[in-house]
């Protein structure tokens, strides 16, 4: 009975569209997390009378034929990303980017990362690293006895000494943007690689057409909508019970057929 095999392909389609939702309930307080969105498509089709076959010697056709679906499967999982809000920290080393662009990190085994979570921090060498200590690109490095960090909107750091009245610039600050943001392969700890499917990354510095400016002492936050994550849950629920429903009538028509002497 093709209800069956159809009926288990929709609830392990929802399976995983519960997945992706509870992955972004789980990420709500996730710095710079950008949420994601299954999607599906349906699987082949049987075709029991094909559209548009000849059904005479006069051209008289088929007008839409038989087509039965096999389910559905996942075709994607879809990241978006939408700008999240900005939240005030006043941490000099924390950086929210506004607009388009992703932070540069040099990873252990010297490829590039990318990520949108701005809260750095400074290593025991005076450098810029994240929370797991990976080096921002380029690098930065904070001078011992630094009483301030400016950090501008066009990326520019500068530093205030005790014995010095002007400011001191020490590096500058790059983004990087990506043809295809959705194409970028997902690590873990906020941080992204390059693929094919993404693109090379165009550099550049803040606030150039096209990318976006730095917010010092800010740090953006998650994407994720609550309200609409519970709302798609709830349907998602839904549409699994409805799958299981019809597993359930699938049955009893087989246990139905099975006693008829």
């Amino acid at each position: 009975m093709r209800s069956l095999s159809i009926s288990s392909t929709g609830m392990l389609a929802q399976q995983t569209n519960v997945d992706v939702i509870s992955n972004n309930i789980a990420n709500m307080n996730t710095t710079a997390f950008k949420r994601q969105r299954a999607e599906f498509q349906d699987l082949l089709y049987q075709q029991v009378s094909r559209p548009g076959a000849s059904t005479s010697a006069d051209g008289t056709r088929v007008p839409s034929g038989i087509q039965i679906g096999a389910g559905v499967r996942t075709g994607g999982v879809y990241r978006i990303s939408e700008q999240g809000a900005m939240t005030q920290t006043s941490n000099p080393y924390d950086l929210a980017i506004d607009g388009e662009g992703y932070f540069q990190i040099t990873m252990p085994s010297g490829e590039t990362a990318y990520t949108r979570a701005g809260s750095f921090q400074v290593s025991d060498q005076g450098e810029l690293v994240t929370t797991d200590g990976y080096r921002i690109e380029p690098a930065i490095t904070i001078p011992q006895g630094a009483v301030d960090v400016v950090i501008s909107k066009t990326g520019e750091v500068q530093v205030k000494m005790a014995d010095q009245t002007e400011l001191q610039t020490v590096g500058q600050l790059e983004l990087a943007t990506f043809v295809n943001e959705a194409g970028l392969e997902a690590m873990g700890s906020n941080l992204f690689l390059e693929t094919a499917a993404s693109g090379q990354p165009n550099v550049a510095i803040p606030g150039e057409p096209g990318f976006g400016v730095l917010n010092q002492g800010f740090l953006e936050a998650s994407n994720v909508n609550p309200v609409s994550e519970i709302t798609a849950l709830i349907t998602a629920q839904r549409a699994y019970e409805m799958n299981s429903r019809v597993v359930k009538t699938s049955d009893e028509m087989l246990a139905t057929s099975a006693q008829l002497r």
